[in-house]
């Protein structure tokens, strides 16, 4: 049975939430949930159009992390303009869970009435130690999810760094990226550089190259991406430019951010506000 969820009963999925400049908000943010106004103004002041807000993680005992405040900042995002994707880390420990708990999110409804403009799963946990049966576990999980949700529902795909997945073949062999690549309508890599490389030379390596391993094992070139970059509290301002450099270059990307909002530097903002090369993603 598929849910009646909002966003549903469209033809195809819009990826206009996905689009162009974003920023990230975890569930340790606490200024969003005690001063959500005053957040959601700042960011929108920056040209962020959508703000990718963690809704919770496996090892939370709750399915939302303090809901009353969550909803008090996504009202606030709308109202300043902005869209707002909610994302979740399942931990794979106990599928069934992942699932509600995503599904909580999806579902999830605001004092004012409003709902996340998207749902994005965090694919990332080694706490299954398998990688087989993690690979199996987080297939079962994303199809149940889109069979619930129904192809009309605009589902993202938060995954670790192709390159750093290269660098450390150990963590997660075999990543399922064709597979996911059939159930997910766009994908959210993590490519931290900060974890991997320095300068700006190798970022704009790291980051080139996380993109062609992508478009290679999906084996489509056109495939919606939203460049995740960081960590910004390790990150240079050279750095930073770099990665606007890749995303300028690759000219296909559907959007790109850096992980989070209040790591980011104030002199980085000028470097991500000026993106402006890629084009305008499907559904805007």
């Amino acid at each position: 049975m598929v849910l009646v969820l909002p966003g549903c009963g469209r033809s195809a999925p819009s990826l206009s939430a996905y689009g162009g400049l974003g920023t990230w908000v975890s569930i340790y943010g606490a200024e969003a949930y005690s001063s959500p106004s005053t957040v959601a103004r700042a960011i929108a002041a920056r040209g962020v159009r959508t703000v990718y807000v963690q809704t919770g993680n496996y090892s939370q005992p709750d399915a939302i992390v303090r809901p009353t405040q969550l909803g008090a900042f996504v009202d606030a995002l709308h109202a300043n303009g902005l869209r707002a994707v909610a994302w979740y880390l399942p931990g794979l420990l106990r599928p069934a869970v992942d699932l509600r708990r995503s599904l909580a999110a999806i579902r999830f409804q605001t004092p004012a009435g409003g709902h996340f403009d998207g749902f994005a799963l965090d694919i990332e946990s080694a706490a299954v130690k398998q990688p087989a049966l993690r690979t199996e576990r987080v297939i079962a999980l994303s199809r149940d999810l889109r069979a619930a949700v129904g192809s009309g529902y605009t589902l993202g795909a938060i995954i670790p760094a192709p390159r750093g997945m290269e660098l450390v073949p150990a963590y997660w062999p075999g990543f399922p990226y064709a597979q996911l690549a059939g159930i997910y309508d766009v994908f959210l890599p993590m490519v931290y550089w900060t974890f991997s490389v320095k300068g700006p030379d190798g970022t704009y390596g790291y980051l080139a190259w996380s993109l062609a391993i992508l478009r290679t094992a999906i084996g489509n070139p056109r495939f919606p991406i939203h460049l995740v970059g960081g960590t910004t509290d390790h990150a240079r301002l050279s750095e930073v430019r770099a990665f606007a450099q890749v995303a300028q270059d690759d000219g296909r990307l559907d959007g790109w951010s850096l992980f989070d909002w209040f790591a980011t530097k104030a002199t980085a903002w000028p470097v991500l506000e000026g993106i402006g090369a890629a084009p305008s993603p499907a559904g805007t």
